[in-house]
């Protein structure tokens, strides 16, 4: 789940980072991980313009399988980018992301939260 819900907030910052984020290093790094394979890593390199890498970077993550995806993806950015990490952090914190955690709206009825019923068989 935890993987999950980072995917989640890291869709909602997605042009913040395509912005500020230069991949080569996150690409090193998800590759040494087997996050992601060869051919993607080098079919990434050949994209001119760093933010097009990093949107087809972000791209090919958000398809992804693997189930340590987006973990390692904020682990790749701590050292170079720690201050879009606390961001992350901060987002995972919030009241807003507690509620999208367990699937509530937050904003959808005019400010009133109405919780979802889920039945039990």
């Amino acid at each position: 789940m935890e993987n999950e819900v980072l995917k989640t907030v890291f869709q909602e910052m997605h042009p913040e980072i395509v912005r500020s984020v230069s991949p080569d290093l996150v690409m090193d790094k998800l590759f040494s991980k087997k996050v992601i394979s060869f051919d993607d890593f080098a079919r990434l390199l050949l994209v001119p313009r760093s933010s097009d890498r990093c949107r087809g970077l972000l791209s090919l993550l958000y398809r992804s399988s693997h189930p340590r995806t987006f973990i390692n993806l904020r682990l790749a950015l701590i050292d170079e980018y720690k201050w879009i990490v606390d961001e992350i952090d901060k987002m995972l914190t919030s009241p807003t992301s507690q509620l999208h955690q367990f699937h509530l709206p937050d904003t959808s009825t005019g400010g009133k939260l109405q919780l979802r019923a889920h039945k039990s068989m």
